[in-house]
């Protein structure tokens, strides 16, 4: 049975920070300013929520440990399955994709029951194999995302999907918030698309300076989903460096736009120029000239003729010129040898002659 891997071609994963600092009415504001971005954009994207099960993820004897940044923003943020069920609610209504990171088993089970049709595993759950084979129960794409792994890391957890034949797809990430431009290590797709030829690779991306210029190179290099934080400039919280305005957003829509239209279509075949192409060409091509005048019967010599712009009209160039035929002509000097002046293969073969007779300038 093959794995359908079309599930991630194109697609964006919006994560809302920090869980929008657990305010629904700012998540739903985030839901409301993004969808729109999504729509105007043509794009199809997923907006991605945190999954906590707070009472069972910190350990209870450090709840009051406000030095411990991840501890005390875990418990800022936290929101009732209720307020998510709103949420997820208004994603789904807004036609983006509903989509969670889960960080524990519990939290598993909470995107079956909100039947989240991707999952994500953090970077830093790249190895956690209880969480990893809880996920794998729920036989949903995943997303997981690379930063900080080993090699090992993510040759097993690859291994691990295959043989399960659970659609995955592996992010390059710098797991830096935010990223500078040279720490983006965007080679590492290149990297990934080459020892994983059966997995679809993209780019979680978490740079502030430049919404272009990345998207620009990973479509370039094969990435296929793509990843950044998103939050609004509302109610007076600050908004972290790492994380994504609409209108930057946006450009980064555009962007991606852009770069397909570049790329052109995927293909493993030559491509096929356009005649407008062949036809400027063809104006720089040089076409062959006699030397002086020549009577009927003459065998050609390449001393005999000379190469120059401007190519005409049925006229031969120097792809076509080979020695040794006979003019079946009288010519004069500084006229163009032509597809009738010849009895050769050129000029007995129908496609070719019509093509000969048409690219060039008229005579």
């Amino acid at each position: 049975m093959s794995i359908n891997r079309n599930v991630f071609e194109d697609l964006f994963v919006l994560e809302m920070a920090n869980n929008h600092w657990g305010d629904l009415e700012r998540g739903l504001k985030i839901v409301q300013d993004f969808s729109k971005v999504v729509r105007y954009n043509n794009v199809r994207a997923a907006i991605k929520v945190q999954f906590r099960d707070v009472d069972s993820f910190i350990h209870p004897d450090y709840r009051d440990r406000e030095d411990v940044r991840y501890i005390k923003k875990t418990l800022d943020t936290r929101m009732s399955v209720d307020d998510f069920e709103v949420l997820i609610d208004a994603i789904r209504k807004n036609n983006c994709i509903p989509m969670a990171t889960p960080f524990d088993e519990a939290s598993v089970d909470l995107c079956e029951h909100f039947d989240m049709p991707i999952l994500k595993l953090a970077s830093s759950d790249l190895n956690d194999w209880v969480l990893i084979e809880k996920i794998a129960t729920t036989r949903r794409p995943v997303i997981a995302s690379t930063g900080g792994s080993s090699l090992k890391d993510i040759d097993d957890l690859v291994t691990f999907f295959e043989k399960r034949e659970i659609p995955l797809a592996i992010n390059h990430c710098v797991s830096l918030y935010p990223s500078e431009d040279h720490a983006l290590e965007m080679h590492q797709i290149d990297f990934l698309k080459y020892r994983y030829p059966g997995i679809t690779v993209g780019f979680s991306s978490h740079e502030y300076t430049d919404w272009s210029s990345s998207m620009l190179i990973a479509y370039a290099k094969g990435a296929r989903t793509f990843e950044r934080h998103i939050d609004v400039d509302d109610g007076g919280v600050a908004v972290s460096p790492y994380c994504s305005l609409p209108a930057q957003v946006d450009d980064w829509f555009k962007a991606f736009n852009k770069a397909k239209e570049m790329c052109g279509p995927p293909t493993m075949t030559k491509r096929i120029p356009s005649q407008k192409e062949i036809a400027y060409l063809d104006g720089l091509v040089r076409g062959v000239y006699f030397k002086r005048d020549f009577a009927a019967g003459h065998k050609l010599r390449d001393e005999d003729v000379f190469l120059a712009v401007p190519l005409l009209h049925g006229q031969l160039s120097c792809r076509e010129l080979v020695s040794g035929d006979e003019i079946k002509r009288d010519v004069k000097a500084n006229e163009p040898l032509t597809l009738d002046d010849l009895d050769n293969p050129y000029s007995r073969n129908e496609h070719l002659r019509e093509t000969i007779a048409q690219r060039g300038l008229p005579r």
